[in-house]
């Protein structure tokens, strides 16, 4: 636990936010509950943080039936029509205006060093699908931050 937890958490933090420590320990607690589904294929913080993404994900979903599909008003956060600072966007706003897909691809790929292979294994998606998600995140927020510049 002490050898994944840093990088779990930081993944977890920008793909959840204040969840991140919540659903971290559940991870573990789950990773510990089924070691003897882990086959050595992959290493095991790959696998290790595929459970934490599954989690997020559900979580997700549970939120979204309980809230009646709040993510009309995450989009509307995602567009906010103030001005960017004059130094430049910080990449957690960056992150936040991204999909959760996105926003995990870019984590995982740029900010904690994965390949893409390792990734899509880590989220559960073929290999073109998160080479989809790494490019349109990347575009994404390099429109933000020549939207920035702009201003």
């Amino acid at each position: 636990m002490l050898r994944h937890e840093g990088r779990l958490r930081a993944f977890l933090s920008r793909a959840a936010g204040c969840d991140a420590d919540d659903l971290a320990q559940e991870a573990f607690v789950r990773a510990w509950q089924r070691a003897g589904e882990f086959r050595g294929q992959g290493s095991y913080a790959a696998w290790l943080m595929g459970i934490g993404w599954r989690l997020f994900l559900d979580q997700r979903r549970t939120a979204r039936r309980r809230e009646g599909l709040a993510a009309g008003e995450e989009v509307a956060s995602a567009n906010d029509p103030q001005p960017a600072s004059d130094a430049a966007i910080d990449a957690d706003r960056l992150l936040a205006a991204l999909s959760p897909q996105e926003r995990a691809a870019l984590t995982l790929c740029f900010g904690h060093g994965w390949s893409h292979g390792e990734a899509a294994a880590i989220m559960g998606v073929p290999l073109g699908t998160l080479k989809s998600l790494v490019l349109r995140g990347r575009a994404k927020a390099q429109k933000m931050m020549g939207e920035g510049a702009d201003g």
